[in-house]
Parts: structure tokens; C-alpha cells; sequence
């Protein structure tokens, strides 16, 4: 069978991978247009030591990047983490069409930050979804799922790099067998019964003080590694990274007390222990930003 991979950075690597492990036709991979400035693409990479040909096509909406895909006479295109939007006519070159590896259980969270927006949202599972994509926003038919939990402590970074990822690899795969053995299903979503979100970004991952510690916990672990959850102090930027509920209560942003297990700050309900943290250098722990910056109990942050 004649494959494209479609993908980039380490989970289209980590696909591709398997593939020529396993002896795979890969005919052509396709990644996004380098940055100037930054590192090589891993999938791109990859491709080029194992003697592979790379597209980088800036848009897939021309022309052009349809008579690519066509000559290319591939019997399916996987798509690995690809964050362009890729028309249908193109998709629907492969003789057997493409499928998409999306981590969440489509139709819920639908979009660009599907991983984020469960855990800030406090759910307890999660899960993965390959679907064969359309001119839709992942709303196309479902050829596989797997779940997974999302633990109490578990940030973006667990469930993502411990669970999402190698989970993904290896349903990318399995979706493949079940297309070389005829039995790959496509199953409608019913999107009445799903949910879209946007990116889950700056203004999504900032704290506000005024909300319950538990809704204030799960924005710190959405947002971890990425895009860091954030406070202010004295009008600059502080990024909190790992943390815990502890009991107790005051004055939502005060600072109760400081020391070698972090900075313990107020909520509306309750009272948040800051572990790790982020400001004008790199992430360092609480309490020695709070050695480094003479912050005292009675501080407020938020302001």
C-alpha cells in the first residue's frame, strides 16, 4: 500500500517512524514550511535521512497542492498532528482517502486546544480519535477511538506526552491494518452531542483569584507546559506551573504564607500552593522566587 504521511514535530516523527520500521511503502511526507529561526521539523528530519521526498507546500487550497497530493498515486494519506487545513479535494486524493489522528473524544472538543480544555474543565477522561477528516472542523466520520483517564495531579504535559502520544502512534497504526484488511469503519458523529472550542491561549490561562480553588487548579494543569497559567504582581507577569489545593482561607490573591513547599495564595474557596514558577527568567521554584524577590506574606497577586 502506498502511503503519505502527513504530519509534523515528534508525533508525525514517531508515525513515520514505526512505518519504515515495519516496512511500509511511504511514498512522499508532508510537513508545514520551515521558520526561519527555528529548529528543524523532526518529521522532515527523519524523512530526509531515511532518502524520502518532503513537501512543504505553504496552503493546500491551490491548485497545485492538489495535482501534488494526485502525484503522488498514493492509496492513503495518515495524518499525524497537521495543523494546516487540507480541503477535501485533496484529502480525497488517495485512492482510499486520509485519515487523522485527534486527541479527544470527537464530538467534544472539537478544535485547536482539545487537549487543555478537558482538564480546565475538571473532567476525568479523555481520550483520542481517529476520524477521516472533511471541509468541516474535525467533524468528520469515526474510524476508531481510545480513552484514558485524566488523573487528579495529571497536567497537559502527562496526559499528552504519557498517555495522548503513544497512545496515538499506535492507533495510527492499528487504523492502517484495519484499512489494508477492508474493516476500517466510518462512523458519523453526532455533533448535536459534541462541543467546540477554540485555542486555549493567553486570556484562557489566566488566573482569577475571585473562582473556587478547584477551577483555578485545573487552569494551572490545563495550561501546563503550555501556554503556562498566569498571574500578575505589581503588574508584571508571573506564570505558575505545577501546584496543589491545600485547605484554608483569605482574601482571593493574598499571599498567606511562604516556604520550602511554596507560596500558598487565596482563592474564593480556598487556598492554592504554588510550586513552580516563571518570570522574567526561567521556571524556577516558588520559594525561591519568593527568596529572590522578597515576596511576604500580605502580598496580593492578580494586581
Amino acid at each position: 500500500m502506498r502511503i503519505v504521511v502527513h504530519g509534523q514535530q515528534a508525533f508525525g516523527q514517531a508515525v513515520l517512524e514505526r512505518l519504515l520500521d515495519r516496512g511500509e511503502d511511504v511514498v512522499a511526507v508532508c510537513t508545514a514550511p520551515d521558520k526561519a529561526g527555528r529548529p528543524t521539523d523532526p518529521l522532515k528530519e527523519l524523512a530526509l535521512e531515511r532518502g524520502l521526498p518532503v513537501h512543504q507546500p505553504a496552503s493546500w487550497k491551490t491548485p497545485e497542492a492538489e495535482a501534488l497530493m494526485r502525484s503522488f498515486e498514493a492509496d492513503v494519506c495518515m495524518m499525524a498532528y497537521v495543523l494546516l487545513f487540507v480541503p477535501s479535494n485533496v484529502l480525497d486524493a488517495p485512492r482510499l482517502g486520509s485519515f487523522q489522528y485527534h486527541p479527544s473524544l470527537l464530538p467534544m472538543h472539537r478544535g485547536p486546544s482539545s487537549i487543555n480544555w478537558p482538564i480546565a474543565m475538571g473532567a476525568t477522561r479523555t481520550g483520542l480519535t481517529i476520524f477521516w477528516p472533511d471541509d468541516g472542523l474535525d467533524e468528520g466520520p469515526i474510524l476508531m477511538q481510545k480513552t484514558c483517564e485524566i488523573g487528579p495531579t495529571e497536567t497537559l504535559g502527562d496526559i499528552y506526552f504519557r498517555k495522548l502520544f503513544p497512545m496515538g502512534v499506535d492507533a495510527m497504526i492499528e487504523s492502517l491494518d484495519l484499512l489494508k484488511a477492508g474493516k476500517a469503519p466510518r462512523i458519523e458523529q453526532d455533533l448535536d452531542k459534541g462541543s467546540y472550542e477554540s485555542w486555549f491561549g493567553r486570556e484562557q490561562a489566566r488566573i482569577d483569584w475571585d473562582e473556587p480553588a478547584s477551577r483555578v487548579y485545573n487552569i494551572i494543569r490545563a495550561a501546563n507546559p503550555q501556554p503556562g497559567a498566569w498571574t500578575t504582581r505589581d503588574g508584571s507577569d508571573l506564570r505558575i506551573y505545577d501546584s496543589e489545593c491545600v485547605s484554608g482561607s483569605g482574601q482571593p490573591g493574598e499571599v498567606l504564607r511562604i516556604d520550602d513547599q511554596g507560596i500558598v495564595v487565596a482563592s474564593a474557596d480556598g487556598l492554592i500552593r504554588i510550586k513552580r514558577v516563571r518570570a522574567d527568567g526561567g521556571k524556577v521554584s516558588a520559594w525561591e522566587y519568593a527568596s529572590d524577590t522578597s515576596l511576604q506574606a500580605g502580598d496580593r497577586l492578580g494586581s
